[in-house]
């Protein structure tokens, strides 16, 4: 079997997460984050609509990851995004923060707007 390295040139993957935390490019960030392949900082939660939509024209799409289970978005948040040109796709954190480092991998469009995950799995 062939392995091949992912590298992410100066981009920010997300190396790791726990509870209550991100570490991304090396860097620890509490509760949630936003992260681009170009910047990573703390995010409002769903509640805050201003950080994502200030990507617009940036990205294509945005991860969002729930926290430890999937659950739906408000439909304001979602529809506000979608109708910016940025597409959501909703999933639990974990789910959101591999797919993010694939994608970013390739060089796509992309963001992750993460909430944390709970102590030992659950919030």
């Amino acid at each position: 079997m062939r392995l091949t390295e992912i590298t992410y040139d100066n981009a920010q993957p997300i190396d790791s997460y726990g509870p209550g935390f991100f570490r991304i490019a090396g860097k620890v960030l509490q509760g949630a984050v936003l992260v681009t392949p170009w910047d990573a900082g703390p995010w409002g939660g769903l509640e805050d609509l201003e950080t994502p939509l200030a990507l617009i024209g940036k990205i294509d799409v945005l991860f969002v990851g729930m926290g430890d289970e999937i659950a739906h978005v408000p439909l304001g948040f979602y529809q506000s995004l979608e109708a910016a040109g940025i597409g959501v796709e909703v999933m639990n954190s974990p789910a959101a923060a591999r797919t993010y480092n694939v994608l970013l991998s390739e060089g796509r469009r992309i963001a992750a707007a993460l909430l944390p995950v709970g102590p030992a799995g659950g919030q």
